[in-house]
């Protein structure tokens, strides 16, 4: 590589935990684990605490929220009420998003 060309631009990745595709990690929604034991949506993705990575498709956020793998992925157990926010939050979302869409 010569002085003129430029690197490209690192760009993280981050994986749905229900449909496990990877996708850039602007493009999700995190869920965080504080260090109090609650749940929080995390759209900056800086907050302190075990965090689990979802597209922004409510397919997605069904598929997580359904089984057990939001809580393998934190480490914890869900209680109900944190369970409904995250249920509540997810019917914001689109049902589908198109490629399109996302990459904008």
């Amino acid at each position: 590589m010569t002085k003129s060309q430029k690197r490209p631009k690192h760009v993280p990745e981050r994986t749905c935990i229900a449909c496990r595709e990877k996708r850039p990690k602007w493009e999700m929604v995190r869920v965080v684990r504080t260090p109090q034991g609650g749940l929080e949506i995390d759209p900056r993705g800086k907050k302190a605490g075990r965090g689990a990575y979802f597209c922004k498709r409510q397919e997605c956020w069904e598929i997580g929220l359904k089984g057990k793998r939001l809580q393998h992925a934190l480490r914890s157990e869900i209680v109900s009420e944190q369970c409904a926010e995250l249920i509540a939050y997810s019917k914001a979302l689109p049902k589908l998003v198109e490629e399109t869409e996302i990459s904008h």
